[in-house]
């Protein structure tokens, strides 16, 4: 049942990104002039989506392997799995809030995932080729920090 919601969610999320562009050619001209004046418009907003979950993802990391990598001092100081693991959330969670309230995040919406970017754009709140950008420079970020 659940993974028919979902589905069902991405079909209509796909639905409006698929019919979006076509209703506003009739308004704008071609697609890909709705497109790059998008793009134009808030290209440092997409890299800012990129940077930050590149951010993100070096901060799991970090504290991944300082907290449960075996040879970590860290590892060896806190023998409580319970706490360690806290310890991780609480790092990310102060990440995260980090990131959200930092002027980049403020700048961008920081979404820092295409699931959150996908729910705005279902709620109206961005438009479809920002959408498309936006999750475009997401996976673009955590790609290039798979990297490092």
């Amino acid at each position: 049942m659940r993974q028919e919601i979902q589905c069902s969610l991405a079909a209509a999320v796909a639905a409006q990104l698929l019919s979006q562009p076509a209703a506003s050619s009739t308004k704008t001209g071609h697609w890909s002039e709705s497109a790059k004046r998008a793009f134009t418009q808030h290209w440092p907003e997409y890299m800012i989506e990129g940077l930050c979950l590149g951010i993100f993802m070096i901060s799991a990391c970090t504290f991944g392997a300082m907290l449960e990598y075996p040879a970590s001092p860290v590892r060896m100081g806190i023998a409580n799995t319970d706490l360690r693991r806290f310890l991780g959330g609480v790092a990310m969670g102060l990440t995260a809030i980090l990131l959200i309230y930092s002027p980049w995040g403020r700048r961008s919406g920081a979404h820092m995932n295409p699931a959150t970017t996908l729910t705005f754009l279902r709620l109206g709140k961005i438009e479809n080729w920002d959408a498309a950008f936006y999750v475009l420079s997401q996976f673009f970020g955590a790609v290039l920090d798979r990297g490092c």
